[in-house]
């Protein structure tokens, strides 16, 4: 039985092409965006948990400004050295870095290029950055303190000066570095297309005596991470109303776990919102399918008054409108799927291309979001059907005979 309401409605779907496509087309565009959108979301979601997640659980980051202003890492304010002396302070502080940057022209053989310069004090955190930060070299090796070796980050080699390898000399603001090796990718364009200085080198170049935008901070094995950050907190501030005279905070610590669950709200929030933005865009093609479904029923009233009049029953003839409008919403929620994973993977190749992303997305499309739009998308189309079907169900089969 199921087997012919199915028959019967791809004959309709078919006799009324036109109509029907219009009505699909409703569905595709909601499922379309849910499946573009949300795809490219956990891409970004995967990227940016990745490279949080590299970082040890004994790291905590120090920024200047309060909760997180993103503005103040990238608006001039910095901590100064009587800032990173009180973090050092601190108990339960190991080490303490600063990991200023600056954008330089770098000249390596007749090529000058303007190139993010990343500095590491090499003395004290080297271990820390590839203990803790997951950096390593592909090529070459790790540089060394006081012997003006640099790193080239991953893409460098590739895209800014194409064939540079270890050994190389560049030069900058007049100094020669030798390159001592290419790391492995990071994760991020930006890491991947920078090159680390020693700390007194960076200065040297750059011409700046203090100042960074932000302190990372390994925290001593086996201390209390709360209380570390506690100790940190307390110690910058006393330091700040000395200062300044001002009692109110303008720093923020937050340890990776921190960093982690503040990334996940906003990628929670980015993604409610694409589910509500596509919600609108379904419930306008389910009020299609209903419109649709309305016209079918008055269309067919005489095939239903025969149907009723060979002996179908109130329910035959309710799930034979249920299965065209789920077929209907089906339809839309399969296209719109496919053309929702071609858009993510070309919306992953324009970001691939641009210079100005930091990390590098891949589209995710896990087997939950398929599977879900597809039921969803199926059950809409019942649910959009279901007033239709009852209305077709309720017909006098002597009236539905007679209309014309």
């Amino acid at each position: 039985m199921i087997k012919e309401y199915f028959k019967i409605a791809v004959r309709n779907i078919r006799k009324r092409a036109l109509r029907s496509w219009l009505t699909i087309l409703g569905i595709v565009i909601g499922a379309f965006l849910v499946v573009s959108l949300i795809s490219l979301s956990e891409g970004l979601n995967k990227a940016v948990m990745g490279e949080l997640q590299a970082v040890g659980t004994n790291i905590v980051m120090v920024v200047p400004g309060e909760g997180m202003d993103i503005t103040a890492m990238f608006g001039g304010l910095e901590l100064k050295n009587q800032e990173m002396e009180a973090i050092r302070r601190a108990r339960g502080v190991d080490v303490a870095l600063e990991m200023p940057w600056q954008m330089k022209n770098v000249r390596w053989r007749q090529t000058s290029e303007s190139v993010l310069l990343w500095a590491l004090d090499l003395q004290t955190g080297t271990d820390v950055a590839r203990t803790d930060m997951g950096w390593d070299v592909r090529e070459g090796s790790f540089a060394r303190a006081g012997r003006r070796e640099v790193i080239v980050g991953n893409l460098v080699p590739q895209n800014i000066f194409p064939g540079i390898e270890p050994g190389d000399e560049i030069t900058v603001s007049g100094r020669k570095f030798t390159v001592s090796g290419v790391l492995r990718s990071l994760g991020n364009r930006e890491d991947d297309s920078s090159i680390i200085f020693d700390l007194p080198d960076y200065r040297a170049v750059t011409g700046t005596v203090e100042g960074t935008p932000v302190a990372i901070v390994r925290i001593q094995d086996g201390y209390d991470i709360d209380l570390a950050i506690s100790n940190i907190e307390r110690s910058l501030e006393e330091v700040m109303v000395r200062r300044r005279g001002d009692d109110s905070p303008s720093f923020t610590v937050l340890s990776s776990e921190a960093m982690i669950e503040m990334v996940e709200n906003i990628l929670g929030v980015i993604q409610a919102g694409i589910v509500a933005f596509a919600g609108i865009a379904i419930l306008v093609g389910a009020i299609g399918i209903m419109n649709t479904m309305f016209t079918s029923v008055r269309e067919r009233t005489k095939e239903i008054g025969v149907l009723k009049a060979v002996g179908a029953k109130r329910k035959h003839i309710s799930a034979l409108f249920l299965v065209e409008s789920g077929m209907i919403g089906l339809l839309g929620g399969l296209m719109g799927i496919i053309t929702g994973l071609g858009a993510a993977r070309l919306g992953q190749f324009v970001l691939d291309q641009n210079p100005n992303i930091l990390v590098s997305i891949e589209a995710q499309a896990p087997f939950y979001l398929i599977f879900y739009t597809l039921l969803f998308s199926f059950l809409l189309g019942c649910l959009s059907g279901l007033l239709p079907a009852r209305r077709a169900a309720r017909l006098d089969p002597v009236e539905a005979l007679m209309y014309e």
